[in-house]
């Protein structure tokens, strides 16, 4: 990463990119995964949205944010920001691209008061690390697909700790 990458609202990328670079980050099959079913169709947020940009104007990473929900067993519903996928190119990886796009998209939810509660699949040594997400919450949740229950993260004062299913909000 240069000093010249910028951050950049997602929407100002065409989609494609957008889906190449996914598909350059990911594995194949990833569509399949349980954070796509989670998501489902829902639009994502744009304000949480953001794209590394080089200084021609290539995409360099990105990362996403979606409105999701856990319906709890009593009746109750808890609405969520379910961040990712954060989508680094490899020839870019490891270099503080990701951290930088998740630490600009934390700080736009706080301005936006979205970050009470958040939740995420990954990587709990970096993300608990450098991002205080943890599972100490997840728990009892249930997803539309398989997990790794120590993947399964949350941070914010409203996430829920209680059982329930987690699905798209809206």
């Amino acid at each position: 990463m240069t000093e010249t990458t910028a951050l950049v609202p997602l929407d100002r990328v065409d989609p494609a990119a957008v889906e190449a670079l996914l598909d350059r980050a990911f594995p194949p099959g990833r569509q399949a995964r349980t954070a796509y079913k989670v998501r489902g169709t829902v639009a994502a947020i744009a304000s949480l949205c953001f794209a590394a940009l080089d200084e021609d104007g290539a995409l360099l990473g990105s990362i996403q944010c979606w409105p999701v929900a856990l319906a709890d067993d009593a009746g109750g519903v808890h609405p969520m920001v379910m961040v990712g996928p954060v989508a680094v190119a490899p020839d870019h990886q490891r270099d503080g691209l990701g951290r930088r796009l998740l630490t600009h998209m934390l700080a736009a939810a706080a301005e936006q008061g979205l970050d009470r509660a958040m939740m995420l699949i990954g990587d709990p040594e970096y993300y608990g690390r450098f991002f205080g997400f943890t599972a100490d919450r997840t728990t009892d949740w249930r997803l539309p697909g398989p997990v790794e229950r120590h993947r399964l993260l949350a941070r914010g004062p409203d996430v829920p700790a209680c059982p329930g299913m987690l699905s798209a909000a809206g």
